[in-house]
């Protein structure tokens, strides 16, 4: 990892233990096939090329080109080992993959053959899984020819390598699913910034590592300024970016965008969903599920509720920058660009609160599986597992509740999220509040030990959790994950 100054580009970022995975493949003595796949600009052509700078590796990245051109890109880049590979006009994939498998034979290359965008050749040769497959069980074993191919249609490389009747099956010796990185990472290439604004940040860009790059190129005045550059001018680089990947999808995806619109606004119940789409609710099991897989969309219940008999499951928009763009853009995209920069950065202040407290609740979530090691300056008594929301009907809710991993303590919190200062007072208040409510009538054992905790931007001075009696964890705690 690296850290950069805004106004310099991001260098290879994290993905340590992907990296060792793929550096471990590198060192067999075998043959070996590797799948990577994750949504466009999670930084999978960074990865593969940052494995293959220690290798001798033929790189090709296919495009929507005919397949006769695909395969002419494809040995112009195999010229790279194999010198005069394109001279030869080869008439189909089995011809192209046999003579790659003899040059590399001949000279006894055990390089990497990076085959990125796969999606694109399978689009125009839906045959070339079969012969892949061929070359993965007869040639490459033996070989030491490492075989490594990429896409970000998740969608058609899950059918590609997960679908137990397609010929690619079972052959992976490496799968990975990149997914989006922790805002910790971001703080990394944003030293100048604080815990806090590194939350800010991160509940418009999420885990996309490429849209951090963007936001580093230029030294902007505040977050707000990143934003309305990368974002909200109509000549911004992803003003149209949800869109894209929705459509860049195989098969496109773009049918699917209503969901994010009607869930953008506030319609979180599945029959609430269906009821503005103008679609019935059954008729949308499918697009949730894939929307789900794309890491887009989460379906939440309460704390200790069964997946399979529980009815008080609701959909919110999992990526940061999804929830932004369907919350703020979407419906404000006609004025937005009619507005000059002043405006819109008043309007996206007007809306920013409720985001940013959305994405602190998720951090802090995610984050209690994590707090109590023992580096961190405030830590939970036990280990404690996956958190989650509870509420009930009309009752309270609980933003964070967790059960320790030996089944004794539950943990229940709230994660708050307020511009002005954090006060030892405000603490007692929210205290007192949290307490107040009880204890969430969860399913399970009745009789367990209770610790509290309060997630807040900064920890008010002199604040000590032997005074206090309640564990108080900040922006500096999450973002030091």
């Amino acid at each position: 990892m690296h850290n950069v100054r805004m106004g310099v580009r991001m260098h290879f970022l994290n993905r340590t233990e992907e990296l060792k995975r793929l550096e471990a493949v590198s060192r067999m003595k075998r043959g070996a096939f590797v799948v990577l796949y994750g949504r466009r600009r999670i930084g999978k052509t960074r990865l593969l090329l940052e494995w293959a700078s220690g290798t001798t590796s033929c790189y090709y990245v296919a495009d929507q080109s005919t397949e006769s051109v695909q395969r002419l890109y494809f040995a112009t880049a195999v010229n790279s080992v194999f010198p005069g590979f394109s001279d030869v006009e080869y008439p189909d994939w089995v011809s192209f993959f046999d003579r790659f498998v003899r040059e590399a034979a001949a000279v006894s290359w055990k390089g990497v053959l990076i085959i990125d965008e796969f999606p694109y050749l399978v689009e125009k040769s839906p045959e070339l899984p079969s012969i892949l497959q061929r070359i993965v069980d007869l040639k490459i074993k033996e070989s030491g020819i490492k075989i490594a191919i990429s896409g970000s249609s998740q969608k058609m490389m899950q059918g590609i390598v997960l679908d137990a009747n397609t010929p690619l099956y079972g052959r992976a010796d490496e799968l990975m699913r990149l997914r989006p990185l922790h805002c910790s990472y971001l703080k990394k290439i944003m030293p100048r910034f604080k815990p806090a604004d590194i939350v800010r940040l991160y509940a418009f860009l999420g885990g996309v590592p490429k849209y951090w790059e963007l936001a580093c190129e230029k030294d902007f005045r505040s977050i707000d300024t990143i934003i309305d550059s990368l974002v909200l001018d109509p000549l911004a680089p992803l003003l149209h970016e949800p869109d894209r990947l929705l459509g860049l999808e195989r098969p496109s995806a773009m049918a699917l965008r209503p969901v994010f619109d009607v869930i953008g606004g506030g319609a979180n119940r599945l029959s609430e969903i269906a009821g503005r789409i103008g679609q019935p609710a059954t008729s949308l099991s499918r697009p949730l599920a894939r929307l789900i897989e794309m890491g887009l969309i989460q379906k939440e219940l309460p704390f200790g509720e069964s997946e399979k008999s529980s009815k008080k499951s609701v959909y919110e928009i999992a990526d940061p920058f999804f929830r932004f763009w369907f919350t703020v853009v979407a419906p404000n995209r006609a004025y937005l660009m009619q507005s000059s920069a002043a405006l819109r950065i008043k309007l996206l202040q007007k809306l920013k609160h409720g985001l940013i407290s959305k994405a602190w609740e998720d951090l802090c979530r995610d984050a209690v599986v994590n707090l109590a090691q023992k580096k961190q300056k405030e830590k939970l008594p036990l280990p404690f597992g996956p958190a989650a929301r509870f509420w009930a009907g009309t009752g309270p809710e609980w933003d964070v509740v967790s059960l320790s991993v030996n089944g004794e303590m539950l943990l229940l919190g709230e994660a708050k999220w307020q511009e002005k200062e954090v006060t030892l007072s405000a603490v007692e208040k929210m205290k007192t509040e949290l307490i107040k409510k009880g204890i969430p009538p969860i399913k399970g054992k009745k009789n367990y030990d209770i610790t509290y905790a309060l997630f807040v931007p900064r920890k008010p001075r002199g604040f000590r959790f032997e005074r206090s009696g309640i564990h108080v964890f900040d922006a500096e705690d999450i973002v030091s994950l």
